[in-house]
């Protein structure tokens, strides 16, 4: 990867760049829009209301007061971006860089993803009034120093709405340890498991972490061990209730986020939890229930039936690792926390989890899994990884962690190639 000392003169023309025009209306935005009794109820149970899209229309159909963020990704923007709407953002944007020769093709195609990230989540906050969450590229991924370094330079484009998602990978967890001392609010995404956001809350602190239930809903579901129901969201509450905990007894500001929603049950079934991110259809699927005030109400506390087929139990592939946090977890966490993670490196977190019999949470990956994982998408094959989950040598909730990162590698690459290509026009 590239150094991560990016020249100054390039940061500041950039943020000049992508703040041009910007004409946000801080506060004053809400008598825009008409309150909707359910989001009132929802919010009046303690759950923050974000929509997941950045598609400016199907948000204005939405939004309402009770909403409060919107959340991007490489994938969501990428949709905007094959679009075509950006690409004469992406040809000025070559030409702003064009003024710095000394640039590889790497960096500016970083520096476009990064305006192209920054610029879009502007013009939400300047409709909506909105939280945004804006997502590094996927290639700082394995980088402390870059991370570090783009995550700062989005919020001080906007220090007031901007908040910065940064993947649970070894180096993720290191920079957002580093940014959340500084104050920089960061969504720590990519968390599949109570177990993986206890480590996240403890070790790296961010304002937010998530559990995509839906996608474990449909490695059941699709890999014939059930229907999958309940799955995701027995993990989520899960992690609700341990992120509460860490809250009380550590004086910790995480907030749990529901995330990957499919259905408009889920958002019934989850009411309560700190946050939920509904895509577009899942919000519109809610509404239309048409639940009146006193069937929305906290479920927090539910324990739900899990849909596994008969004879298969779940700690046959380790799903109960989603929900369980075992006691040499938390004491590896415990003398993490003795010796200041800060001077550990990535790899060196690894070797951390592996001599405390902890590595099936963070996991070394080989090249050979990593390229099984790319071929496969954003739901892993049983077929290639039981013999491992049922060894228990990896964990489910890091597996699926593994298939998120590449997911979201294979959207960046398209969002890459087109500003290959409109960038040289």
């Amino acid at each position: 990867m590239e150094s991560p000392h990016i020249n100054a003169s390039l940061a500041e023309g950039v943020h000049r760049f992508v703040l041009a025009g910007f004409n946000p209306q801080f506060g004053r935005l809400t008598s825009r829009f008409a309150s909707a009794p359910p989001w009132q109820r929802m919010r009046g149970l303690g759950s923050e209301l974000w929509l997941d899209t950045g598609n400016m229309e199907d948000a204005g159909r939405l939004w309402t007061p009770e909403f409060s963020a919107l959340t991007t990704n490489n994938t969501l923007l990428n949709r905007e971006i094959q679009t075509g709407r950006y690409d004469e953002l992406i040809s000025k944007a070559a030409n702003l860089l064009s003024g710095f020769p000394s640039l590889s093709e790497q960096q500016r195609i970083l520096e476009t993803a990064f305006i192209l990230n920054a610029y879009h989540a502007l013009r939400l906050v300047e409709r909506f009034d909105a939280f945004v969450s804006v997502e590094e590229h996927t290639d700082l991924a394995g980088d402390v120093e870059l991370a570090v370094s783009y995550a700062r330079r989005y919020h001080a484009i906007c220090p007031e709405r901007f908040i910065v998602k940064i993947p649970f990978t070894p180096a993720g967890l290191l920079a957002t340890r580093i940014l959340s001392a500084e104050g920089i609010p960061v969504n720590h995404t990519l968390g599949f498991s109570a177990r993986q956001n206890y480590l996240i809350s403890r070790i790296g602190r961010p304002a937010y972490v998530n559990v995509f239930l839906g996608r474990l809903n449909s490695f059941v579901a699709d890999n014939g061990l059930g229907d999958g129901a309940y799955i995701g969201e027995k993990a989520t509450l899960a992690s609700q209730a341990a992120i509460a905990a860490l809250r009380k007894a550590k004086r910790l500001k995480t907030k749990q986020i529901g995330a990957s929603f499919r259905a408009a049950g889920q958002v019934r079934d989850l009411a309560g939890i700190d946050v939920m991110t509904m895509p577009p259809k899942v919000a519109e699927g809610f509404l239309k229930l048409g639940l009146e005030g006193e069937e929305v109400v906290s479920r927090i506390d539910a324990e739900y039936a899990i849909g596994l087929k008969v004879g298969v139990t779940a700690e046959s592939f380790g799903l109960d690792t989603l929900w369980d946090i075992d006691r040499k977890l938390v004491e590896c966490i415990d003398a993490l926390e003795e010796q200041n993670p800060e001077k550990l490196t990535p790899d060196g977190l690894l070797d951390f989890f592996e001599a405390r019999g902890c590595s099936d949470v963070l996991v070394r990956w080989s090249e050979a899994d990593m390229a099984t994982s790319r071929k496969e998408g954003k739901i892993p094959r049983l077929e290639n990884w039981g013999k491992r989950l049922r060894a228990g040598s990896i964990g489910l909730d890091a597996l699926m962690n593994l298939a998120g990162l590449n997911s979201f590698a294979s959207d960046q690459q398209a969002m890459d190639e087109r500003i290959r290509r409109f960038g040289a026009e």
